[in-house]
């Protein structure tokens, strides 16, 4: 009797022009999607679209275009990731064009890398359309440059997801509170207090300008201007509330 070797099943490939092509949609704005970013959309076949993306957007794919709402709402209704993964592999490889529209950009703590890896794993041809990241747009929106020459030579851009000394957080604030650049934060609202008391126990002075800016690039923006010290209270008094981007450094203190 002859042995038979198993062969491990492999992923199905995807239908002659399968594709997904992960779209940074910017800030909020659609007016700030790019230019290759309007042209995904306009022959997506497929729109799988966050909360954060700009609806409007959408509005330029074609009258037949499914649109997929994969929000991921703080405290609410979320999509786990890895259906997000499973639903880009399966229109994909039912020989469609689906467009991942994210918010900002999708390598800036957007998971865009784990869905390319997702479908590189399914054999399902991927592109990656930069966009404009919230980072620097937030900030810039609200008059406030990241760098000046003279003031800060670099910006360091962390994630609040998590706050200090959580078993999942991996910054050492120390280290940032003595960077010596312009700390930009996002997802931070609801951990900046334990963020701003990690800051000033790692010797960064209480009276560091910063700002906050909420609904960067939309009609609702809103700056809050402040120290170190009084940004919870001047934020919590100003109703801020997610996204928002904090900018902390001499930076937060510049106007033209």
């Amino acid at each position: 009797m002859r042995a038979v070797a198993r062969e491990e099943p492999r992923p199905a490939s995807p239908s002659a022009g399968g594709r997904v092509t992960l779209v940074g949609a910017g800030p909020g704005d659609p007016g700030l999607v790019t230019v290759a970013g309007r042209a995904a959309i306009e022959t997506a076949d497929v729109i799988v679209a966050d909360r954060l993306a700009p609806w409007e957007s959408v509005a330029w794919a074609r009258p037949d275009v499914e649109v997929v709402d994969v929000s991921k709402i703080p405290f609410g209704r979320s999509t786990p990731q890895e259906e997000i993964n499973r639903v880009l592999v399966e229109h994909a490889s039912a020989g469609k064009h689906v467009v991942r529209l994210k918010g900002g950009d999708s390598f800036v703590f957007g998971r865009g890398f784990e869905e390319v890896q997702a479908c590189a794993a399914a054999g399902v041809p991927t592109t990656v359309v930069p966009g404009v990241t919230s980072s620097v747009a937030g900030p810039e929106l609200a008059g406030i440059p990241v760098t000046h020459r003279g003031l800060v030579q670099g910006f360091t851009v962390v994630s609040g997801h998590v706050p200090p000394g959580h078993p999942e957080s991996t910054l050492d604030y120390a280290a940032l509170a003595r960077s010596g650049t312009t700390l930009v934060v996002l997802m931070g609202v609801r951990t900046l207090p334990a963020i701003v008391a990690a800051l000033v126990d790692g010797g960064l002075a209480a009276d560091t300008p910063c700002a906050l800016v909420a609904d960067a690039s939309l009609a609702s923006q809103r700056v809050v201007r402040s120290t170190l010290a009084d940004a919870v209270a001047d934020a919590t008094a100003a109703g801020v509330g997610a996204p928002a981007v904090a900018v902390i450094g001499h930076v937060a203190a510049l106007e033209p």
